[in-house]
Order: structure tokens, then sequence, then C-alpha cells
């Protein structure tokens, strides 16, 4: 019988459906499409979503080593490095054979510092290739980390004999020249890949860099115009250039690139953003914001230009306009890694640090390797005063990208407090290796050095920094410091000069050249210089702060309450001025104007302990006892082991009938937070009394007295001690002390009623 035609229409339907479904079920097939629908993106320079693609097939088929490779690619490009680690090392496990996996993952730990691992890796290549030029070029430049220099040029010899028209193995051999201070034959080098690719903006940008490097501007001016010519549409050479003439001081001249790179690249992102990144990392932050406030404008879905305005309102503390345009960030994708950290930053700016934790915290669970996440979350931990936590985020930042400059600062700021001198040099390498035209990273590689007593590598690091940023003040500056330790005035004088000529507003060289004129004695001399220089910057804050400070060096305190009020006036943040002002103020007998400038200080700086203590201290001297314990206990909510906060507490609440075992706590803490400060001594001494402790509280006022022998309170206290163990000749012996000392002491009749009993027992 014939069949209907729609009949076998239907039944191939039929058969077509259930062989797509078969399809569809089978993993194999599943897995190749999303392998091959991920190496589209990935072609397309579309990282994060290619990484989508291969995690999908990584779940049909966890053991796909293929999907492994390409993902750890995917995060190599997204500076995800944790992960392209794993899933490197799950390449090779699964494939040892991939050779191009072992390269990479040998790459990889040798960015890590791991150079031995990354040698091993390169000889496993070598075992099995024997002629793989990249395996030759890797073990070449492990050699090198390992400061093995022959070994390493010869290698490198041994890549370019196998591969001799590779542009970018004469590279890498100039760079390994440059290690072994054969300038001359980097030279050569450089020149060599330009002439095998001309057309190479990688070797072209190198040679350039090089010339650079050697302060041969010209030369470098020369091959940076030459870049452009060979890729006008690029960026990056625009770039170069620009850096050029900032490094020669030349800022004009580098804007005007900058505002022709965004006018010929204006449909490239990259280009038309680099005039506000420019203003940016001058330090000229208003400009950086008209900038992208302009951007924004012309370019509304430019996302990143949207988040870098953020970013930079934040910076100038316009934060309820930040807010609003991060909120739409945040509208639009709640779990974007760059509005929570905007978030996060608001917030610890408006010294809700504890707010800011959590908000951090959800940033990082999102992306776990966002280096600036680790930074900020650090910065909140220290605004807490959990140094250690803030440190441990710090440097995590640091190991995700060591290249981070904010992350590397804040350690040395660390390693510096905790006078950790390795920790301060390894920092310091970062900061060279990271940006070796700064000078920050020599400054603080001379301090390094110059705690370990090597005066002259600590020298040579100066001169480096002046040499590397010749227009930056602070090279003279800290030059200046040393010639001031070495009492070399006149040259002292003359680099704090240099210094104040390339910045008027240098504070560190303005306060070198007033230590020079104190050192001599010359204080008159000093606030003349002061004055003048106030003359030439008259916004700046610590200007007037000096000013103040050498005004009460002549008892002039009407004036220089005047100068710490203009102080306070220009920066609400000059918590120094703020303190001051209100000692000032005390002084003169205006206790109610120093309440109201510890007052204001504590609204302006919520997070600085100082002005809770300070005002607490005003209110006791007024007799306002259980203000003054609310002022001390605010400032431990805020920094829980001040002890100086710690020590007032205590020492009230054992006046005033508090809690002895809390303030026996507070004292320790106090103690612990100033072990040579003798107030301690005696707040723990006279808690260890009000228990019972009378030993214990003898040892610490006879170790007090040895410091302050002349101290009434201590000798009353010490006497009281001494009668409860009964020991009547010391006890008379200290409280008659306390009385000659003082004879007004507050507390004389107590001094009084106890010799009595001494006498009458």
């Amino acid at each position: 019988m014939r069949k209907h035609p729609a009949l076998c229409l239907g039944l191939a339907a039929t058969l077509m459906t259930v062989m797509l479904a078969g399809c569809s079920r089978d993993p194999n097939v599943r897995k190749q499409k999303y392998l091959e629908s991920g190496q589209r993106y990935f072609e397309k320079e579309k990282y994060r979503e290619a990484a989508i693609q291969f995690q999908n097939a990584l779940q049909v088929d966890p053991r796909y080593p293929e999907a492994h490779h390409r993902l750890a690619q995917c995060y190599l490009k997204l500076g995800v490095w944790s992960g392209a680690y794993q899933e490197l090392m799950r390449t090779v496990d699964l494939q040892p054979d991939n050779l191009k996996a072992h390269i990479e993952l040998g790459n990889l730990v040798l960015a890590g510092q791991e150079f031995k691992r990354a040698q091993e890796q390169a000889e496993l290549v070598l075992q099995k290739d024997p002629n793989n030029v990249d395996a030759h070029v890797l073990r070449a430049n492990a050699y090198g980390a390992l400061q093995n220099v022959e070994a390493s040029l010869q290698e490198m010899q041994t890549a370019i004999q196998l591969a001799p028209d590779r542009s970018r193995s004469y590279l890498n051999l100039a760079v390994l020249q440059i290690n072994a201070k054969d300038a001359a034959a980097a030279e050569e080098s450089f020149k060599k890949a330009v002439a095998l690719d001309p057309k190479s903006v990688t070797a072209l940008l190198a040679l350039g860099n090089f010339y650079q490097a050697t302060r041969r501007w010209a030369e470098a001016e020369q091959q940076f115009r030459r870049t452009i010519e060979v890729d006008p549409k690029s960026p990056t050479p625009r770039a170069a250039l620009a850096r050029l003439y900032v490094a020669q001081g030349q800022k004009a001249q580098a804007e005007q690139v900058l505002v022709e790179t965004k006018r010929v690249l204006a449909d490239n992102p990259e280009g038309y953003r680099m005039l506000g990144d420019f203003y940016f990392n001058l330090g000229e932050i208003d400009k950086a914001i008209a900038e992208f406030a302009s951007l924004y404008q012309e370019h509304p879905k430019d996302l990143r230009v949207k988040k870098n305005y953020v970013q930079l309102l934040i910076l100038r503390g316009r934060l309820e306009e930040a807010t609003k345009l991060n909120d739409e960030i945040l509208k639009a994708n709640p779990k974007d890694v760059d509005g929570l950290i905007h978030r996060g930053q608001v917030l610890n700016r408006q010294g809700r640090p504890n707010d800011a934790v959590p908000v951090f915290e959800s940033a990082l669970k999102n992306e776990p390797d966002s280096a600036v996440g680790h930074y900020h979350l650090g910065v909140s931990f220290s605004l807490l005063g959990n140094l250690a936590r803030a440190e441990s985020e710090w440097l995590e930042a640091a190991r995700l990208n060591p290249n981070m400059t904010p992350a590397q600062s804040a350690l040395a700021e660390v390693a510096m407090r905790k006078g950790d001198v390795d920790l301060l040099s390894k920092s310091a390498e970062a900061l060279i290796g990271a940006d070796p035209l700064s000078p920050r990273g020599y400054i603080i590689r001379a301090t390094a050095r110059f705690a370990r007593k090597d005066v002259a590598g600590g020298e040579a690091d100066l001169k480096k920094a002046i040499e590397v940023a010749p227009q930056n003040p602070l090279g003279y500056a800290r030059m200046g410091d040393l010639r001031l330790v070495q009492k070399r005035y006149g040259e002292a004088e003359k680099l704090f000069e240099q210094s104040l000529e390339r910045d008027p507003n240098s504070v560190e060289a303005l306060r070198g050249l007033v230590g020079i004129y104190a050192q001599q004695r010359q204080l008159a001399k000093a606030l003349a210089r002061v004055n003048t220089q106030i003359g030439k910057a008259p916004d700046n804050s610590a200007y007037y702060l000096m000013q103040a400070q050498l005004l009460l060096g002549s008892r002039d305190l009407e004036k220089a309450e005047t100068a710490l009020a203009k102080a306070v006036e220009l920066n609400k943040n000059n918590m120094d001025a703020f303190l001051l002002l209100g000692q000032v103020q005390k002084a003169r007998g205006s206790l109610d104007k120093a309440v109201a400038s510890y007052q204001r200080s504590i609204q302006e700086n919520p997070r600085d302990v100082r002005g809770y203590v300070l005002l607490g201290i005003v209110e006791e001297a007024r007799g306002n006892w259980q203000k003054a314990q609310e002022l001390y206990q605010k400032a431990l909510q805020v920094q829980p082991d001040y002890p100086l906060a710690a020590n007032n507490l205590a020492y009230s609440m054992l006046e005033h009938g508090g809690n002895t075992d809390v303030a026996l706590s507070l004292a320790q803490v106090a103690r612990r937070g100033m072990p040579n400060i003798p107030n301690s001594a005696d707040t723990l001494a006279w808690a260890y009394y009000s228990k019972g402790a009378y030993k214990l509280a003898i040892d610490l006022l006879e170790d007090a007295l040895k410091t302050a022998p002349q101290n009434a309170t201590y000798h009353y206290h010490l006497g009281l001690a001494y009668q409860k163990t009964n020991d009547r000749v010391r006890a008379k012996d200290h409280l008659e002390q306390a009385l000659r000392i003082n004879p007004s002491y507050a507390r004389a009749d107590d001094i009084k009623k106890a010799l009595a009993e001494l006498a009458g027992s």
C-alpha cells in the first residue's frame, strides 16, 4: 500500500527529533559544543563568557583536559592567577603530554617567584622535546631569576639558535642582558628584535623603553613616534610617549599627546579614557573628575567610565553623588564586584568600617581573587584597629597583584610601624618593580637600608629617586633629611629649597627647613620662612600648624590660636591642628572653647580616638567624671586597645567606685600599651591595691618613682600600699614626701589621716 506523503513527512520529523534528542543527551556532543562555543568567545576576547562555557563543559565531564586547559587560558587573560594555576595543574595531571600547558604553568609559577618550580617545568618539557624553544626560554628566565647569569644567557642563545627568526626571543635576551648589566649587548638585542619584525609594536616599544630607561630621551621619543606610525590606532605607543614626557617633567607635552589621542581614538575606550587616567595618576583629582564627568556624558553606556567617575567622586569626598551613580550600577547587577567595592569605600569614608566589612566580603565571595577588594577590606580592618587582619588582607592583595602599589605602600607603613625591615625591603622591591620611574620605591628601600646601617646604600637609593623623577619633590626632601641628620646644614637647606621649588606644598621640605633652623636655635628665622611659604601656598593647612607650633615656642598663644583656627578651617581632617587648638584654648583659660574644638574634632574625625580622650581629660578637670568615662568608653569602642583611654577610664573607675575587675583589666591593657610610662604603672598599681594585691602594687609604684621621683600621687599610693603591708617606716616616708612635694595636694587630708593612723598604731 502506498504511504501518504504527510505521514512520511511526520515520520521523518519524528525520526529527526529522536536523533537530535539522542545527540543532546550524548555527553561527548554536549561538552564539545560548550568547548566550541567557549572558543568562539575566546577568539572575540570575551574571556568571561568563554570561561562560563568551558565551565559548562566541565560540568558535563570534570575530566575533560581540553576544557581545563582553555579555562586556564581564560583565567590567565583575566588575571585570575589562582584559578589559572588550579586549572593548569589539573590539565597536566590529566594530560601529562600537554607541553604547552607545562610551559604556561612554568611561566605562571615563575611570575609567582617560584623559580625552581619554573625550572622544573621547563626541564620536564625538554626531556620530551629537547628542541622546544619556549621551554628553553622558560629555563633561561628561571636561571636569570636564580641569579645564574651565565646559564640564563647560554640557555637563551640556545633558544635563538633553534628559532633564529623569532623576534620575541631577542627581546627576552635583551632583558636578561640588562639584568647582567650589559646595556650595550641589550641594545643590540632590542635592535635585532625590531629588525626581524619591523612592524612589531612590542619590539618597537621595548627599544623605546630601553632608551627612556637610559635617559636617551630623543631616541626614545623617536622610537615611540615611529611605533605610532606603525600602528596609529593603538593607544599603547601614545601612552608610552606621554609617560616619556612626564618622566622629563614635560607635563604640558604629555597632556597634548593625550588630548590628541582622545581625538584620534574617539571610538576606542582605552584611548579616550587615557587623558582622565593621566590626570588621576598625576594626583590632579579635580581635573580627572571634570574629564570623566565629560566622558560620562559622551559615553553613558561605557561602564568603565562610570565606575572610574564613581571612584574619583569617592576620592574627592563627594559621597552622595558617588552613591547615587553606584546604586545605579548595583541595581543593574547586585553582584557587581566594583560596585560593591565602591559601596564599601563609601562606608569606610563615612566612618562605618563595621558596615563596610561584610560588603567587601560579599564582593570577595563573588571574586575571591580581587586584589582591590582585599586591599580595601584591609583598610576597613585598619580603621577598626585590627592591624593583624589589615596586614593579612594587604599581603593577600599584594600576592594577587604584586604591582598593586597601594597595597605595597600599606605594607611598607605596617613594616615601618612594626620595625620589620625585611617586610619593608620586600615592599620596596615590589614598588620598584611595579613602577621603576617612581621615586617612592627607592625612598622606601633607602629607609630599609638606613635601618640596617647601610648609609651608602640608602644614599644611593635617594640619588636614584631624584634621577628617575627629577621633577618630583620627594627625593630632594628625603635627601635633605639625610643631610640634616649628618649636620650638613648647607646641603640640607639647598635640597629642601629644591623640593619646595618643585612643589610649594611640600610639607616634608618645609618641615625640614624648620628643623635646620631649630637645631641652630634660629626660631625667628624658621617662623619667617614658614610665613614666606604660606604666602606661596596660602591654602596649606599643615603650614599653619607649623606656624602655630613656632608661635608657641615664643609663647605667643593668641597668634598660635589664630593660626590653628585657620589650619582646621582649611582642613577639617587635620587632627593635630584640632587637638593643639584645644590645648592652646585650655592653656588660655577658655575651657568652653577647648571643649567646642574637641567636640568638632570628634564630629569631623569620629575614627580618631585622640579627640575623645582629650575631651575626657577636660571634662574630668571640670568635675564631669561621668561624661569623661563615657568619652573614654567611646574611644575604646573605636580602638579597643588604645592604652591612654584604657588607663584614664581604669583610674576614673577606681576613683569613683566602679567595677574593680573591669578597672584591673583596663589597667592591664594600658600597661601593655604603655610599658615605659609611669602613669600606667601607677594606674595598674592602684587597681592591684583595690584588689588587695599590695606587693604587686608596691613593685609597680617603686618602678614608677624611678622615672618620676617628684610625683606626689605615686608617693601617696606607695605610702598606702606600705601601710597595708605593715611597713610603717616606708609608709610614713612616702606619705610625708607626697606632702613635701605638694603641700596643697588634693588628697592632703587623706594623707594626714593616714599619717595619724600610723603614729597612733
